[in-house]
């Protein structure tokens, strides 16, 4: 029969839980018994829950967890408001079996069980969303945690879970008005600040943050509203150093090639809104628009100086002056005096000279919005039929500008140069001492310091200009059914079929920046700042500017990049997915033991395209380019099923088996390729596996998606009246195939030369391919508790913990060894400590993951793969809540980011002394009011 909706019931769903996170509203929380359809957050009558605050929170969490016929993990919606989180993604790296990567120091990129961003989806009401990364791995900090009313991740899936992801599927839920059941709004306020201080000129340390939120009923209560706005001005600082990396010296020993430290100011400004309205006339109609628009921007200002060493090259025709600096005819390269420190291999001290620094200020600016829209339709024909039609759309726009800009004494050969000591830290950090003054305005000039560019534009840039855009879109229609079953041990079935269309475009426009006529500029007073302090490298100040006012002001000419690799960076890629499943819903007694669950099968028939450019470096700055594409269909048949058998009083064992997919990343997919031919290389050592003239890279549009047959064992035992569990769970992941780099061999008989004749017709290009898979397993334990189970004295305390290990071995290429995981930290640990009473709350949690392989920008802003190191990031939070008199209904709070100031580090080749990147964000302090009417 159709489920009929008490108004207790819709007083107590999770539409109460929404409001209560982001404004301090007391409220309660729903279970969720079956997947949702989309746009319908909530399907199931709940019993009542009368705390509040974060054990409220807690509680709804848990009782949704055991609920769920998947194995899941929830936060609810005070879960997010009690906690000092910028997004949500702060609060999903504390779910068990969750991580997150740190961008800038915030929570940004998720992992779930080892699998990284790009196997995971997110959905918003049940529907998959379009993402403002260049691929399919979701930037949760795009979403204010205050618009959410719940967050399901689901570690396995069923068949009616369309848009499931390999590694999990993350769906973000905002409140519905009609369950909420009462009139309510609300405010808050918070202001922060970083104790690093503001570390570049024109900048702020301090930022704030508030929340309008409104929900009404109307029409005897078949009419429901609800309305949020959520705006944020976060700034945030870090102190940088980056390495170019360790090669030999001639000694045998390592050494630093080069370094590029900064220091960083950003300002991230975020507004985002949220409305629903309900019409429920009757229990038999149901229907929802609800919508979400959130429009982000991220300014960071970086100023630094970058210091070629080991890796920088002398300039000029320095034989015939005996390498020594002469003007106009050598610049020598560095050199490295007799009498330096040598650690177990590796060069931690000594003097460089010859040093040319390039005196960098430099700019990224991210501009991005949201739009996604829903309308959902339930109609109950009778007690054993209903139906259902969804229609959604989501867009992104996002257009980012990464804007470098070079100083320094002199262009190329030209120029004073320096002799800089230098100690590496046990930090791996590189401390200098210098002779020049970088921060005179006489000495320093716009220029090319080293002469880089110099097949563009004559003797060198002066800075370099990315402006890439991204356009994702996303068009869907579903269609559901379900059929009430009677005396059979299935409950019900549920049927459906979900068509979409996504179609996501990758603009890469690059400019070099040059100095008109050449030579040096003074940078215009006009334009200059304070100089910038880098004492925490031993460089006291560096030449300060305002970059994107000077070349806005037409001071240096804007020159496309014609290099084919530039060329064929652009792509669009198209895909349609007809996603077709059956679900029946198990409702049995095993052994006279209850059996819940469900068994069903998903068909998913992909049509995808790719589009883009094949570019061929002719000569210096000219590539011949042709537009191409291709594509791939295909049929995966994924079965599922979950089962829950109640062992016990409030205990239950679950067990999961599936079959899932997670598609390509989008740039892998693009047809795009670029090929060069070096004529330096045409001689009679080329082969083609080693020294051709030949050499390429590019997509593949015909990528098949990564494939995983999965199988999960829970146990899980609740008790103190579901306010507390225990859980212990295990996984297996066969991975049948997955997607790597593989270089082949390729003719390139018939492509262009230059005139010149090839020694051979083949080389070697780089393409993702489909190799073999592998597998990941790993064990998860996690505990939440109210301490007055252990005495009445303790009540208001509670704790959770949980840990993780995971262990994976992916080989795609036979002839190669396994490569690693991509997001997977083989340790992850999560505790909590909470204190709630009398309207005083105060909580501490503490997050650790171990070394992992991460997703970081590297050269050009591009994607590349690097060794983070492990760490443990430490937040808190106190507050008070008045519960009577005049100010009832007012809330005060203070908290704390990054309590312990943990830094984000990379290294190479498994030596942790080898620093490729360390950062440095301080602690973030905010102080606010929540207040309720």
């Amino acid at each position: 029969m159709f489920t009929a909706y008490s108004r207790r019931a819709r007083l107590m769903t999770g539409g109460a839980a929404w409001l209560a996170a982001s404004l301090a509203l007391t409220g309660a929380a729903n279970a969720q018994s079956t997947t949702p359809a989309p746009g319908d957050a909530e399907t199931t009558q709940v019993d009542e829950i009368i705390v509040t605050g974060i054990r409220s929170a807690i509680e709804a969490s848990i009782s949704a967890k055991a609920n769920n016929t998947s194995i899941v993990e929830v936060i609810s919606a005070e879960d997010i408001g009690k906690l000092p989180d910028v997004s949500i993604a702060e609060s999903l790296a504390r779910l068990p079996g969750v991580t997150s990567q740190r961008l800038d120091g915030r929570s940004q990129a998720i992992s779930i069980r080892g699998l990284g961003p790009d196997f995971t989806t997110a959905l918003l009401n049940g529907r998959e969303l379009v993402t403002t990364s260049d691929n399919r791995g979701v930037e949760f900090d795009q979403f204010p945690s205050e618009l959410l009313g719940s967050v399901v991740v689901y570690k396995t899936p069923d068949a009616a879970l369309v848009g499931q992801g390999l590694a999990g599927t993350v769906d973000l839920r905002t409140v519905r008005p009609l369950d909420y059941g009462r009139r309510a709004m609300a405010l808050n306020y918070r202001h922060e600040w970083n104790d690093i201080g503001a570390l570049n000129s024109g900048t702020t340390n301090r930022g704030d943050r508030f929340t309008l939120s409104y929900i009404d009923q109307f029409a005897d209560d078949t009419i429901g509203l609800a309305l949020g706005y959520a705006h944020m001005s976060s700034p945030y600082q870090s102190e940088r150093f980056n390495s170019w990396g360790y090669p030999e010296y001639s000694d045998g020993n390592l050494i630093t090639g080069g370094v590029k430290p900064y220091v960083m100011s950003s300002e991230l400004e975020r507004d985002g809104y949220m409305g629903v309205l309900e019409w429920r006339p009757s229990d038999r109609f149901h229907t929802t628009l609800d919508a979400f628009y959130s429009e982000f921007k991220n300014t960071q200002v970086l100023r630094g100086i970058e210091f070629p060493l080991a890796w920088g090259g002398s300039s000029g025709d320095c034989d015939s002056v005996g390498n020594v600096a002469t003007p106009d005819v050598c610049r020598p390269g560095p050199s490295l005096r007799p009498g330096y420190t040598v650690q177990d291999g590796l060069i931690v001290a000594g003097v460089w000279d010859n040093i040319k620094g390039v005196v960098r200020n430099d700019l990224n600016k991210r501009d991005s919005n949201i739009t996604a829209l829903g309308w959902n339709t339930q109609f109950f024909a009778n007690e054993d039929w209903s139906f259902g039609l969804d229609l959604n759309y989501s867009k992104v726009e996002r257009n980012d500008l990464i804007l470098e800009t070079n100083a320094g004494t002199g262009r190329n050969i030209n120029g004073a140069l320096d002799s800089l000591g230098f100690e590496l830290t046990s930090d791996g950090v590189t401390r200098f001492t210098s002779q020049l003054n970088y921060a005179d305005p006489m000495l320093i000039r716009l220029t090319s310091p080293q002469g880089w560019g110099g097949d563009v534009i004559p003797e060198g840039q002066a800075g370099y200009m990315n402006t890439p855009s991204i356009e994702d879109e996303i068009k869907a229609v579903r269609m559901t059914a379900r059929r009430e079953l009677h005396q059979t041990p299935f409950s019900a079935l549920d049927f459906g079929v979900n068509y979409s269309e996504r179609s996501k475009t990758f603009v890469n426009d690059q400019f070099y920046l040059g100095v008109p006529g050449g030579g040096d500029l003074a940078v215009p007073s006009q334009f200059l700042l304070d100089p910038t302090d880098l004492g925490y490298l031993g460089i006291s100040q560096v030449l300060s500017y305002d970059a994107l006012a000077l070349v806005n002001s037409g001071a240096l000419n804007l020159i496309r990049n014609p290099n084919a690799d530039v060329v064929a960076g652009n792509w669009d890629v198209v895909e349609k997915v007809t996603t077709a499943y059956l679900k029946a819903n198990i409702d049995h007694n095993l052994f006279g033991l209850p059996l819940t669950g469900n068994v069903g099968i998903q068909l998913v028939y992909t049509d995808q395209q790719g589009r883009g450019f094949e570019a061929q470096q002719i000569s210096a700055g000219v590539a011949a380019v042709e537009e191409v594409t291709g594509g791939a269909k295909y049929l995966e048949v994924l079965p599922s099923s979950n089962f829950i058998l109640e062992v016990g009083q409030d205990l239950f064992a679950r067990f999961s088996v599936s079959r899932t997919l997670a598609r390509p990343r989008m740039d892998d997919m693009r047809a795009g390729r670029n090929f060069s031919f070096d004529a330096g290389k045409n001689n009679d050592e080329a082969t083609p596996e080693q020294n051709s003239p030949w050499g390429g890279g590019g997509g593949n549009p015909e990528l098949m998606p990564f494939i995983a047959n999965v199988a999960d064992l829970s146990f899980e035992k609740y008790f103190a009246n579901r306010r507390g569990y225990v859980s212990l769970a295990g996984f297996y992941r066969d991975l049948e195939s997955y997607v790597f780099t593989y270089n082949r061999i390729f003719d390139f008989t018939g492509y262009p030369t230059g005139g010149v004749v090839p020694v051979i017709n083949e080389g070697i290009i780089s393409t993702p391919e489909n190799g073999n898979g592998g597998w990941i397993k790993g064990v998860e334990f996690s505990v939440s508790a109210p301490f007055d189970i252990f005495h009445p004295a303790l009540e208001g305390f509670g704790g959770l913990f949980s840990a993780s290990v995971t262990d994976s071995e992916v080989q795609p290429d036979p002839a190669n060894p396994p490569t690693p995981m991509p997001g997977l930290s083989e340790t992850v640990l999560n505790g909590t400590l909470y204190f709630e009473r009398a309207g005083f709350q105060s909580r501490v949690s503490a997050r650790y993951r171990s070394d992992y392989l991460g997703e970081v920008a590297g050269f050009g802003n591009g994607r590349t793969l690097r060794s983070v190191a492990e760490e443990t990031v430490i937040d808190a939070q106190i507050g008070y809540e008045f519960q009577s008199g005049p100010l009832e209904g007012l809330s005060i709070l203070a908290q704390v980011n990054n309590l312990t100031d943990e830094p984000f580090k990379t290294f190479e080749n498994g030596d942790e002394r080898r620093t490729i990147d360390y950062q440095s964000y301080g602690r973030t302090f905010a102080v606010g009011l929540n207040y309720r009417f």
